[in-house]
């Protein structure tokens, strides 16, 4: 079965669909939302995610997966489920891990990636 690649460059690919299963790329809060707190930054950034899944396909309601990277897990863990659980459809609740890591730039406090099967 042939993969399908977009947003492509010479070191990943934002979306990758293979076998009617799309997997998402590390997402992060647009530029200008990197200076708010991480309930913005989670916001801005499952904007950036309902984007792609729809380019691909699919939707929030077909996530199977996800992990969620927090700058500081102590500081923004509730910050980030308040808007996650808004964000989420009732009855989709997909497999999850959330994680402390050090992120690629100091200001992001929110990295998500996603897992998800096509419609």
């Amino acid at each position: 079965m042939a993969i399908q690649r977009l947003h492509t460059n010479h070191r990943m690919s934002q979306i990758v669909i293979h076998q009617n299963t799309v997997y998402l790329a590390g997402q992060v809060a647009a530029d200008d939302d990197l200076a708010k707190d991480a309930a913005e930054q989670t916001r801005s950034t499952l904007t950036e995610i309902e984007k792609l899944l729809a380019e691909a396909g699919t939707d929030k309601t077909k996530i199977l997966s996800v992990t969620i990277y927090l700058k500081d897990i102590d500081a923004d863990f509730e910050a980030m489920n308040g808007v996650w659980d808004q964000w989420l459809p009732a009855g989709t609740a997909p497999a999850r891990a959330t994680v402390e890591a050090k992120l690629a730039r100091p200001e992001l406090l929110v990295e998500i990636i996603i897992v998800a099967a096509q419609k």
